[in-house]
């Protein structure tokens, strides 16, 4: 083989590399820069807002509304350790304090990354007039005076009025929120509440099926008679 013949071999070898590099570059840019570009533009899709991802008014006055309801209802529950003389009441207290915690925070968490105002904390209940189910500063006064089973009956009766609010206030955001966080937690205190009434009417004695609660204890003192 004459040396002109393996020069002409050896550029063809090489026009062919070079003509598949060229044909792996525009495979790159082209199939391997649509999917690129596919999956930049889906990352970019599912930052946007969704149903239920975004929040409306209602969602706000939910958070805004239970969040010092629930510090009410915490601030009740915290007195019953020294002052109840049922351990079912105590027990109920400590359910309480556990399932509400938690919501008061994350309904704060809510609050503050939609730049809206946090409800202060504190034991003056005097800033939330006519809120339902809140229970006055005279009411709170007279459970903190109360003892044993005084008590018992006391905070059973106020904490029925307290929670029949809290569904009635959770059932509105059910209807009307649009963020879904919201509504979920909603539906959660609608069952859970829904639940403790009963039981709390159970140990008053009303037997589960008055719909409100007589703060002064009377109705239910037979009931109270039964708990140890």
């Amino acid at each position: 083989m004459s040396s002109r013949t393996l020069t002409r071999r050896a550029a063809l070898a090489a026009v062919v590399a070079s003509c598949a590099l060229v044909l792996a570059a525009c495979g790159g840019s082209g199939v391997g820069g649509a999917h690129a570009a596919h999956g930049a533009a889906g990352t970019r899709g599912g930052t946007a807002p969704t149903a239920g991802t975004a929040h409306n008014a209602q969602d706000v006055a939910f958070a805004q509304a239970m969040i010092p309801h629930h510090q009410q209802a915490l601030e009740m529950a915290r007195l019953a350790p020294g002052r109840a003389s049922s351990a079912q009441v105590k027990d109920l207290a400590l359910r309480i304090e556990k399932a509400q915690d938690p919501e008061i925070r994350t309904m704060t968490g809510w609050l503050r990354s939609w730049g809206e105002q946090v409800p202060m904390t504190g034991m003056d209940h005097s800033g939330h007039p006519g809120m339902s189910g809140m229970m006055s500063d005279a009411d709170m006064a007279e459970l903190k005076k109360a003892q044993g089973k005084g008590f018992d009956t006391k905070f059973l009766s106020m904490m029925v009025k307290h929670h029949q609010a809290a569904v009635q206030m959770a059932g509105t955001e059910k209807a009307k929120g649009a963020y879904g966080p919201a509504k979920a937690l909603a539906d959660a205190v609608v069952s859970a509440q829904n639940a403790e009434i009963r039981e709390m009417k159970k140990l008053l004695g009303t037997g589960g099926t008055s719909d409100s609660g007589d703060s002064g204890g009377m109705s239910g003192m037979s009931g109270m008679s039964g708990m140890s």
